[in-house]
């Protein structure tokens, strides 16, 4: 099904791209998707969560992150796990929209780690419910994890090339705000975030760029119905650092944590005609469950 593409300006002079499902009825809650690493709204696993959604009667709305709809931002700053400032200006634009319609959020990955963060900050503000898939809650141990399995290092890698290629774009730009001849050539996704991610987002180095955006702590701040899928064999986070406590002490927070499912994969099925996409119909049941119960 097409997607309706939208671009909308930001105060900083810079622009974000919003893909919007065809409407559902007038009356349908939205749901905002956040996808995840160097992904966007046209990726295979978000696409299928619009599917799933519309399926339940909600209206899909995918932000691309800054830099990740297939056109360079404009000013040096991109995205990062914690951003949570581009989320709260398309909600309160959407809000301001239609104002008389539920608004939920579902995200994947990192983007679960920004729709997280933000929950724990604003509270019931902008978002009546929520779901997320594989979510790195700690940030440091995500990365200590994508370094060493090896499956994980092969993503690992093209996460690197993607971002490298985007910083090389915006080279000039970014020149006096990070030091790009110091990046090494077998450059890291810890080195990558103490060299790049941190300056140029305002953090001391990675330690404090982890430390001030992971998710974890912000679990206990939560105050909507939530869904959190996770799978003990998710490559991209161990589940020993899934804060099982915290989310089971938070009576608004409901954990899947599956025996299978990889990172954003949870698929059923033998015969690729006849897959099911569990974990997308997992939130997107959950989502309706909560407009359905008069939650949201």
């Amino acid at each position: 099904m097409p997607l309706q593409s939208e671009t909308i300006a930001t105060p900083d002079e810079d622009f974000l791209i919003l893909d919007w499902m065809p409407e559902t009825s007038p009356e349908s809650p939205l749901v905002i998707v956040l996808h995840g690493l160097e992904g966007h709204t046209r990726r295979r696993y978000v696409t299928q969560a619009f599917t799933s959604l519309r399926a339940n009667g909600l209206r899909a709305v995918g932000l691309n992150f800054r830099g990740c709809s297939g056109s360079p931002n404009l000013i040096a700053r991109s995205y990062h796990s914690g951003e949570t400032k581009d989320l709260q200006f398309i909600l309160t634009l959407l809000g301001k929209r239609f104002p008389d319609r539920p608004i939920m959020g579902l995200g994947f990955s990192l983007g679960g780690n920004v729709l997280l963060k933000f929950l724990g900050e604003t509270g019931k503000q902008f978002l009546t419910a929520a779901a997320v898939i594989s979510v790195p809650y700690d940030l440091s141990a995500g990365v200590d994890s994508l370094e060493k399995d090896v499956m994980a290092r092969i993503y690992t890698r093209y996460f690197l090339k993607s971002l490298m290629e985007k910083i090389r774009t915006k080279q000039k730009m970014l020149n006096s705000v990070i030091k790009l001849d110091a990046l090494p050539e077998d450059v890291t996704l810890r080195s990558f975030d103490e060299l790049v991610t941190a300056p140029l987002h305002g953090f001391e180095d990675a330690a404090d760029y982890y430390d001030k955006s992971s998710s974890s702590q912000f679990i206990s701040s939560i105050k909507v119905p939530t869904l959190l899928i996770h799978s003990k064999d998710d490559p991209f986070f161990p589940p020993s650092q899934v804060p099982e406590e915290a989310i089971n002490r938070n009576s608004y927070l409901t954990l899947l944590l599956t025996e299978l499912g990889g990172h954003v994969g949870f698929i059923e099925g033998w015969h690729p005609g006849n897959f099911t996409f569990w974990a997308e119909e997992q939130v997107s049941e959950y989502l309706r469950d909560c407009f359905d119960s008069g939650e949201v």
